[in-house]
């Protein structure tokens, strides 16, 4: 139940696992005794602090057998295919009621296998309020076996109503150096280039590893930055917004375009057409289905994409602004240094605060659906304006 190797990607988050540890022990007593365990729990962290691997290193304590460790059991929680785990991690900008309604019914029904069935929402904070209402009701009266674990990055994220019915696990971010140290020990990166990428993540686990493995996406990481520290113009802003998108796309096709293939090989098999072969009239509608799924994905990635620029960014002028007042702090831009002091040294800190609110109000005007090139406008923009006054 308590198996290092069901938790080994959560690197710095002892607090919390042993927290999850003591819950899954307490969900298995035999004297039914009241303990820690309860019926619905919500885990909160910065991205790529792992509160879905946390979750599902939970789901799998929950559906084993008490006191073993069962890999089988895991295996299947891995590829979500036990009969008494559900699922809604969705790609989609918003999460909708009918995917929480399924979820919901599917919740009443009794385990199968397992002593409880556990519900998984991954994304929890991508729900509307009126979704949110739907799930608060079965979070009101669950059955007796069944647990919910929802994951969000901040509590504040969900209605206080719901917050009111789930325990809290917090995850916190991890030292570079931890993340740096799980890139070598799981994945056989360089120290060094593990270390660099984890700072550039800036301890998000799932960009360290792709900064460390893809040598494409450090390029246009490092492009992203030099553009910035060079943008000194207006005319140099609106140039470099459309290359900052186009930085934003590329980066999110690589991260979709073989996972859409896939998709679209998969249910052609499905279908019982080989590849290359024509799709009979009747069938064509579920690929119709999938290729607008793919575009509503599209849209939520490309989001994603430009705000991850936009947190580079961010750690671009945070840098500026601690060479400026001297803080003493570590870089999270090592190998820009010489640039970053070039940058501080013609610009004042306030300039620097204002450029740093300007990234802010762009991110926050890409979920209000502004569209993404006029926000990298308006910030870049007042970057330059900034340092201008």
């Amino acid at each position: 139940m308590t198996d290092p190797g069901a938790y080994a990607l959560l690197v710095g988050q002892t607090a919390a696992v042993e927290a999850i540890a003591a819950a899954a022990r307490d969900a298995h007593r035999a004297d039914g005794g009241v303990g820690v365990m309860t019926h619905a729990w919500l885990i909160t962290g910065p991205p790529g602090s792992g509160r879905s691997n946390l979750a599902y290193a939970f789901a799998a304590a929950l559906l084993s057998e008490p006191d073993q460790d069962d890999d089988r059991v895991r295996a299947q929680v891995d590829a979500r295919t036990h009969p008494d785990l559900a699922v809604l991690a969705s790609d989609r900008v918003t999460i909708t009621i009918d995917e929480v309604r399924r979820l919901v019914t599917s919740s009443q029904y009794s385990p199968s296998v397992a002593h409880y069935r556990v519900m998984v929402i991954e994304d929890a904070d991508r729900m509307t309020e009126r979704t949110s209402n739907v799930l608060l009701k079965a979070l009101e009266e669950p059955p007796e076996r069944t647990v919910w674990i929802l994951c969000a990055p901040s509590e504040a994220d969900l209605l206080p109503t719901i917050r009111s019915r789930v325990r809290l696990v917090r995850l916190k971010v991890p030292e570079p150096s931890e993340v740096a140290g799980l890139l070598v020990q799981r994945d056989g990166v360089d120290p060094g280039l593990a270390l660099r990428a984890a700072e550039e993540a800036q301890s998000h686990i799932g960009m360290a590893h792709r900064l460390a493995t893809d040598e494409e996406a450090r390029a246009r990481r490092d492009d992203s930055i030099r553009l910035v520290l060079e943008t000194d113009t207006v005319p140099k802003a609106v140039r470099g917004a459309q290359r900052l998108l186009d930085i934003a796309k590329a980066d999110s096709a690589a991260l979709t375009q073989e996972r859409e293939d896939a998709e679209r090989q998969t249910a052609l098999a499905s279908m019982g057409i080989e590849p290359g072969g024509a799709v009979p009239p009747q069938l064509r509608g579920v690929l119709r289905q999938l290729e607008e799924d793919q575009k509503r994905r599209a849209t939520r990635g490309l989001r994603d994409g430009v705000d991850r620029v936009l947190v580079d960014l961010l750690s671009v002028y945070r840098d500026v602004l601690v060479a400026q007042l001297r803080a003493g702090l570590p870089p999270v831009n090592a190998v820009w240094s010489a640039e970053v002091a070039a940058l501080g040294a013609r610009t004042r800190p306030t300039a620097t605060l204002k450029a740093l609110e300007a990234i802010g109000d762009a991110r926050r005007r890409l979920p209000a659906n502004v569209p993404p090139l006029l926000a990298l406008e308006a910030m870049l923009v007042s970057a330059v304006l900034a340092r201008a006054a």
